[in-house]
């Protein structure tokens, strides 16, 4: 199979190409710019493009697909060209459902907790020593790349609802044809693609509708807004709700109990312990016991970036986690609010999503940081620009936000500046982003602070 792909140098798009380079696809690409870590893995497998830019005379009539990644333009020039061949142009979802359209497929949706909870699937199915395909939204000890393509029987599929690509606005999840699912929970965000709560709330029902008959869902039963999806839904499809193992917290360490038994972990909080059930469900479902699943679990350490320990004093902790919508945020800070109520916590949250930046919607973060000590918000004084928005001015912030205290900066000096000069003894601190903080190295300064 000879595959090009239009922007593969972004994250999703540039893992499934070295997963069809290892699975024995001839594979070429083409992008306008290229960051880390994409550049250095893709030249590892010799699949950086020598030029950057679009060149219509790689567009061949002996491909067999090409893969059309979002960063790319609807009037790209390599995808004019490949229409005009008459060639089969798909997007990533697309690719990904052709890939595994005769294996046992298994969808991990919801506003949060997707990564998590597919992360624990994969971390049981693997230590159980089970074969199978997948497709993940970080980077996971064990494995090489973010997506894994074989003969494998079955294939565990992280459900992103943002858009297929830049001509399909259908959202991902809609594409797989779940035959086991999970809805981890419903919370506005992509306010930029679903301008109102109904219409995200309705991406949802419709990724229910497209689930293979006999097909078998699993739903947060914490979740008012999704029981009330579940209650309207009327598929065929089996629906079970799920909640939180019974678990105890003691010196900083979560232990779940069942059946007499306790299982030490090394994640926390509560949202987590929800992630955990699901995941416990559709393993369940593939035929590992519950037991088996809870002892993976002792060595499951978290995906990149979800509560991630950077470092840790004597009596402080400093976490970076993927926070960025406000249930994502809230939750995080509860999680280690909860986890170490002993200690204070000082939380930064950098916005940096479209969603986050956009003046309507700044009103849904209001009150997500109450239960931290001290607030601080960064804003990247680019990011406008780079986003092509109409900027604000940190009173606005202030006021929307509606908390008196917060700390705001807008240039990542001063917030370096700022946090190393904190005296954090009894204290944790919680770094929130999908971004990098104006670029701040997030190692050295952990090391800072705790030195």
């Amino acid at each position: 199979m000879k595959v090009h792909f239009i922007a593969i140098g972004g994250s999703a798009m540039h893992n499934l190409a070295i997963a069809l380079h290892k699975k024995g696809f001839e594979v070429t690409g083409s992008d306008d710019v290229i960051f880390e870590p994409s550049v250095s893995r893709l030249a590892k497998h010799g699949l950086l493009p020598k030029e950057y830019g679009w060149y219509p005379d790689k567009i061949t009539s002996d491909l067999d697909a090409v893969i059309l990644g979002m960063h790319a333009r609807p009037d790209n020039p390599e995808l004019l060209a490949a229409q005009q061949a008459g060639l089969k142009t798909y997007s990533y979802p697309e690719y990904i459902y052709e890939q595994s359209k005769d294996k046992l497929r298994v969808v991990i949706g919801g506003s949060h907790g997707k990564t998590s909870i597919t992360s624990m699937i994969l971390h049981a199915l693997q230590s159980a020593g089970k074969a199978f395909d997948y497709l993940v939204g970080a980077q996971l000890d064990g494995f090489d790349t973010m997506v894994g393509l074989s003969d494998a029987p079955l294939m565990i599929i992280e459900g992103d609802e943002y858009l297929s690509s830049p001509i399909d606005r259908r959202p991902k999840f809609h594409l797989y044809r779940a035959n086991l699912a999970v809805i981890s929970g419903i919370a506005w965000d992509h306010i930029n693609v679903f301008p109102t709560f109904e219409n995200y709330i309705e991406q949802f029902a419709k990724f229910i509708g497209t689930m293979e008959p006999n097909g078998t869902l699993f739903y947060a039963g914490n979740d008012e807004v999704l029981k009330k999806v579940i209650a309207d839904d009327d598929s065929t499809i089996q629906k079970f709700a799920y909640n939180a193992p019974a678990y105890q917290v003691n010196d900083g360490i979560t232990s779940v109990l069942i059946d007499g038994s306790e299982y030490e972990l090394q994640i926390f909080g509560e949202h987590n312990l929800f992630n955990l059930e699901a995941a416990r469900n559709i393993c369940n479902q593939l035929g590992i016991a519950t037991n088996d699943f809870y002892n993976s679990m002792r060595t499951f350490k978290g995906a990149a970036r979800r509560l991630e320990l950077l470092g840790k004093g004597y009596s402080t902790n400093i976490y970076k986690d993927f926070a960025h919508s406000p249930s994502k945020l809230k939750a995080t800070i509860h999680a280690v609010k909860t986890q170490f109520p002993e200690r204070k916590l000082v939380a930064c949250m950098e916005l940096h999503t479209f969603s986050s930046l956009n003046k309507n919607f700044l009103g849904e973060y209001a009150g997500c940081m109450d239960e931290a000590d001290t607030a601080i918000i960064f804003i990247h004084s680019e990011t406008f620009f780079h986003k092509k928005m109409q900027p604000y001015e940190e009173s606005f912030v202030r006021s929307t936000i509606k908390r008196q205290d917060l700390i705001y900066f807008d240039q990542p000096e001063k917030l370096k500046e700022y946090l190393e000069q904190q005296k954090l003894t009894g204290t944790n601190l919680l770094l929130m982003s999908s971004g990098n903080f104006g670029g701040l190295d997030l190692t050295a300064l952990t090391e800072k602070v705790l030195s």
